[in-house]
């Protein structure tokens, strides 16, 4: 009697792969930053107006939110490593486009561009986590992702103020260029390709309304606090917005393999932790807010000071890294969420203490703080999220997942920004100047800045640095106060058990069809999981290359 073959073990190049899929992450997540420190020589070296430098900034965040549902459909579908390999190269032209922009539109499209091929990638460097791990270490793999996704925060001012200072200010987007050229060889070398062959046909009604929806949410978000809420634009996007998603969930609770799958949202653990990742996204946006222009208007730093000053966050967020997966073995991801956003709450109190007298401090003693809670909350919850996703929904999965954190962190942005402006004209003392001049002054430190001293008046100086001190902290005292009630509500309503992962790989490689050893027709019926691991799930096994049903 013959003996069957024994299944295949691992990927022995698993963990090396996971290194070039996390540094695609990292490239995507440090560019959402990265024009922090920029945004001044790009707008005196173009020329562009305020409006112009806002959405050179937010051409970027509106595409990557709008896009990432229909990317995540496309991953399942078409291949994972294909997509994440095509946004990659999409990434790396759209830099260089951005890199040789000679005007703020050439610049802004560019920006646009690379939020598309962020929202392509982004989803896929979490979906093919089951097809290269099993089981067992499926957690570590995403706790290692999601390292790398927060790092990109405090990374993308560090490495914009290095490049500014020895640079011109293209090389802010010259960088990424020979970083995706790495990744795209590192995947196609070491990736196996993984899709869903019963993944439902494109969806063009339902990406339109995904992206259109989404698109307008983000753009009403972003424009409220400077054309006012009750602007025509702002309520006629938002109300848009609105009624396409609406469209888009009656249309999704009636299909029976949506790109926007609501079920997804039944299961408890993903929907307290994909809530809880949201939450810290809005947080977070507080800080990342304020931190910088505190820095460089009030305390004096330059660019890459700047960046140099958020370090202590990367501290934090490194502890944090090395300890969520213990802390996780040994509580549940509950309480480890709970503990990150009890510290990020923590770390934000203080930071709402700041005095205008303060020096730099007390600040890098709440950014270890702030590092810590991020980690162990934002990891944690994305790990304990995409553990939880059906193998053949995983690209889905990760692109709803996405889309909240992004549409967080937007409305952070907005709500954030219009209390920052509205404390600081209300604590700015501009009895003294004319009209116009005061009202100048009033548009942000810099300009009150700019203003006196162009006027000769070290009061007007003093008065906007405590002015904005007194922005700060009320922003960081909000923001604390939010993350403190998402600890509670993460403690009180989130399942306590440790979520076990929703089934097998998503997608055997490419050539290990149904039949053939561990397909679930072969012998053995595992995985590339391997030992401890089934066989593929119904709608999950692996086609080849040339299969696009």
């Amino acid at each position: 009697m013959s003996t069957a073959p024994a299944p295949p073990g691992p990927d022995p190049r698993r963990w090396l792969a996971l290194v070039a899929v996390a540094l695609s992450v990292l490239v995507i997540s440090f560019d959402m930053t990265i024009l922090n420190v920029a945004l001044p020589t790009l707008a005196s070296q173009l020329q562009a107006t305020t409006g112009q430098q806002q959405w050179i900034v937010d051409s970027y965040t509106v595409v990557f939110a709008a896009a990432m549902l229909p990317a995540g459909l496309i991953g399942d579908r078409f291949g994972r490593r294909r997509t994440l390999t095509v946004g990659l190269a999409l990434f790396g032209l759209a830099s260089a486009v951005g890199m040789l922009a000679d005007s703020p539109g050439t610049l802004i499209a560019a920006r646009a561009a690379m939020g598309l091929a962020g929202a392509l990638v982004m989803p896929m460097s979490m979906a093919v986590i089951p097809g290269l791990f099993p089981a067992g270490e499926q957690r570590r793999a995403t706790a290692v992702l999601g390292a790398s996704l927060a790092a990109g925060a405090p990374l993308g001012p560090l490495i914009g103020g290095f490049l500014l200072q020895h640079f011109w200010w293209g090389a802010v987007f010259a960088i990424n260029v020979p970083l995706t050229v790495v990744g795209i060889t590192a995947c196609v070398l070491l990736l196996p390709e993984t899709r869903n062959p019963a993944a439902p046909r494109f969806d063009l009604p339902g990406t339109a309304l995904a992206a259109g929806g989404l698109a307008a949410l983000t753009f009403g978000i972003i424009e409220g606090p400077d054309r006012g809420w009750a602007d025509p634009l702002v309520t006629g996007m938002l109300g848009g917005s609105l009624a396409a998603l609406a469209v888009l969930v009656l249309r999704s609770r009636r299909q029976r393999d949506p790109m926007l799958d609501l079920q997804l949202l039944a299961d408890p653990a993903f929907r307290w932790s994909t809530v809880a990742a949201t939450l810290v996204s809005l947080v977070l946006f507080g800080a990342f807010f304020v931190l910088p222009l505190y820095f460089q208007s009030v305390l004096g730093a330059d660019a890459l000071g700047t960046g140099l000053r958020l370090m202590p966050m990367m501290l934090g967020l490194m502890v944090a890294a090395k300890l969520s997966d213990r802390l996780v073995a040994r509580t549940g991801p509950r309480l480890v969420i709970t503990l990150g956003l009890a510290l990020l709450a923590a770390a934000l109190l203080l930071g709402s203490r700041t005095d205008a007298s303060d020096g730099y401090g007390p600040a890098a003693v709440w950014l270890v703080l702030l590092g810590l809670g991020m980690g162990l909350s934002l990891i944690t919850a994305q790990a304990s999220a995409l553990l939880t996703l059906p193998p053949a929904r995983a690209g889905v999965g990760a692109g709803l997942l996405q889309t909240m954190r992004q549409v967080g962190g937007a409305i952070g942005v907005a709500v954030f920004g219009s209390l920052l402006a509205g404390a600081y004209r209300g604590a700015l003392d501009t009895t003294a100047l004319p009209a116009g001049t005061a009202h100048r002054a009033e548009q942000s430190v810099v300009a009150a800045d700019a203003v006196a001293a162009a006027t000769g008046n070290p009061a007007l100086t003093a008065s906007a640095h405590t002015a904005y001190v007194h922005g700060m902290t009320v922003v960081l005292l909000v923001s604390g106060v939010i993350a403190a009630l998402s600890a509670v509500l993460v403690a009180l309503r989130m399942p306590a058990a440790e979520p076990r992962p929703a089934g097998e790989p998503a997608g055997e490689p490419v050539g290990q069809g149904a039949g053939g050893p561990g397909g679930p027709g072969g012998p053995g019926g595992a995985g590339p999981g391997g030992p401890g691991g089934a066989g593929s799930s119904a709608g999950s096994t692996a086609v080849p290359a040339t299969d696009h049903r």
